[in-house]
């Protein structure tokens, strides 16, 4: 359910003084994503491993593309798990910068 639309996306910098997407939009964004999910003015997954080698390899590439997009989420790793969340901190809530990361993110997974 991964949308290559967004995946193909660039991120766009984001220094405040933008308005956060609205429920409408962000759950329309939203429904683009395979598993993830709002918690409060975020989105949130957690993928799973068969080990702590795969996990921090996931972790890595997460990093790599996060900085590659200039947004970069929290990361809460465990042994066979890595949750990710998204927010745009710069505007206190989510802007489409999220779920273009998010919708990367999945593709890593695909791998």
């Amino acid at each position: 359910m991964t949308s290559g639309g967004l995946s193909e996306k660039k991120c766009l910098p984001c220094e405040g003084g933008v308005t956060p997407l609205g429920p409408e939009q962000a759950g329309r964004l939203l429904r683009e994503l395979d598993g993830w999910e709002l918690a409060g003015n975020s989105i949130q997954k957690t993928y799973r491993f068969k080990d702590y080698h795969q996990t921090i390899a996931f972790v890595n590439a997460t990093a790599w593309v996060s900085h590659r997009e200039g947004h970069h989420p929290d990361l809460e790793v465990g042994y066979e798990r890595c949750s990710i969340r998204y927010t745009t901190h710069a505007i206190g809530g989510l802007s489409e910068n999220d779920f273009i990361c998010a919708a990367k993110i999945d593709r890593l997974f695909e791998f």
